[in-house]
């Protein structure tokens, strides 16, 4: 069983930054997908970033492209997100995910309802 457990999110101000952390446990293969969708209140859930570990590529969704940068630890099985610049617009839950396609030639919304496990979310809140 898959468990992805974040952190990290919070209360920023507009053009702040934060970091979210994600951890994985019980992956059965050292090349995983991992990554990141949000969930605005009366909003769909969207993607904002994933990335993959067997070479790295890494996708993003256009509204975040230049401000946020997902990473990794493979060691740690763990994938980060360092989001700049923060907008109120980016106010929403944040969740972790697994085990779903991760490429620039298939949106993010086609990939959600195959994505094999969800963290909990993470609030950001980006407010003066």
């Amino acid at each position: 069983q898959v468990q992805l457990v974040e952190s990290g999110g919070g209360l920023v101000q507009p053009g702040g930054s934060l970091r979210l952390s994600c951890t994985a446990s019980g992956l059965i293969s050292d090349y995983w997908v991992l990554g990141w969708f949000r969930q605005a209140p009366g909003k769909e859930r969207e993607g904002v970033s994933c990335l993959s570990s067997s070479d790295g590529f890494t996708h993003y969704a256009d509204s975040v492209k230049g401000r946020f940068t997902i990473s990794r630890d493979n060691a740690k099985s763990t994938v980060y997100l360092r989001m700049d610049n923060l907008k109120p617009e980016d106010t929403a839950v944040y969740y972790c995910a697994s085990h779903f396609f991760c490429s620039d030639l298939i949106p993010f919304y086609a990939v959600i309802p195959d994505v094999g496990y969800w963290g909990q979310g993470a609030q950001v809140t980006v407010s003066s």
